[in-house]
């Protein structure tokens, strides 16, 4: 069985609290784990979760803020503690390299995973696999920041009665998918259009054209939405979004769900940022906790 959802680590921004620990967001999608921004504690969340490190196959970092790497000397030796057998691909801003390597190897262990490094120096396309698509786009935050974007691409779904009227069954329907074409009944004939999925990452940033960029169309945006409305002008002086501007990115933008997080410690009450949000775009909206696990919606209907 495939699974497609984003298991929340951590919500704080800056500073850990009571409630919220340090970011960190784990994506499954399908057999494939993205870790983004691995903050303090994030290898204790991902236990206390309930998944694994081996979970893991790709380390995406957006910038080199404490909130958003500091669980990487952590996570990076869980992975060889658990002997974990396959290649972790790891992502993050190219100008960030030595803060990388500082914190890969920030004390002494046996170091036996295999982590390869791929910094990211443009926007588009960063990795290729079953998954999909895997990019980045540069934000506006002061210092190097990428927002990350992965695309599943179109495909088909196949229609069970059209595949029995023509006779195709088994490892046939296999051969079809892969060629085309089957002893002349072509794909379209027994299959619909399947639109592909979209996951967006948008951590720190100002408002600017690669976040629409990264959350156009997503099924799933998360994104960060430090303040509130009424200190715009403190989130823009700070390289910030506002809860308001998030959902006006995903209304925009035309998203399916979306999941708000990477709070201030300045503010107590979390329906805050629901209620301001919900002013603004009329679907799914999650404030994200600790621990969550939030799936990604199911595929839309039609092509």
């Amino acid at each position: 069985m495939t699974v497609r959802e984003l298991i929340v680590l951590g919500t704080a921004s800056q500073v850990p609290t009571r409630q919220r620990n340090h970011n960190g967001y784990l994506l499954r999608w399908d057999g494939e784990g993205f870790l983004f921004d691995p903050g303090d504690g994030s290898q204790r969340q991902l236990l206390r979760s309930g998944a694994a490190a081996s979970d893991i196959t790709r380390i995406c970092i957006t910038h080199f803020h404490g909130d958003h790497c500091l669980g990487v000397p952590g996570i990076v030796q869980r992975l060889s503690l658990d002997r974990v057998p396959h290649t972790v691909h790891a992502h993050f801003p190219k100008s960030g390299e030595h803060f990388f390597e500082r914190l890969r190897y920030a004390s002494a262990f046996y170091d036996a995973a295999d982590i390869k490094e791929e910094p990211v120096d443009q926007d588009g396309q960063i990795a290729e696999g079953k998954f999909g698509t895997l990019e980045a786009y540069r934000l506006d935050h002061g210092i190097d920041s990428f927002g990350y974007r992965l695309v599943e691409p179109d495909g088909h779904r196949m229609l069970p009665e059209k595949l029995a009227e023509h006779g195709i069954q088994g490892p046939q329907i296999r051969i079809l998918q892969a060629q085309g074409e089957l002893d002349g009944v072509k794909l379209q004939d027994v299959s619909e259009p399947r639109k592909g999925q979209k996951f967006a990452f948008v951590m720190d940033t100002r408002l600017c054209d690669n976040v629409f960029e990264l959350a156009d169309q997503a099924d799933l945006l998360v994104i960060e939405s430090t303040y509130l409305a009424r200190d715009t002008k403190l989130a823009g002086d700070h390289g910030h979004l506002t809860a308001q501007q998030a959902a006006r990115v995903a209304r925009d933008c035309k998203v399916r769900k979306l999941v708000l997080t990477h709070f201030s410690q300045r503010y107590d009450d979390p329906a805050e940022f629901h209620a301001e949000a919900a002013q603004e775009f009329d679907g799914e909206i999650v404030i994200a906790k600790d621990l969550d696990r939030v799936p990604v919606p199911k595929r839309a209907t039609g092509p």
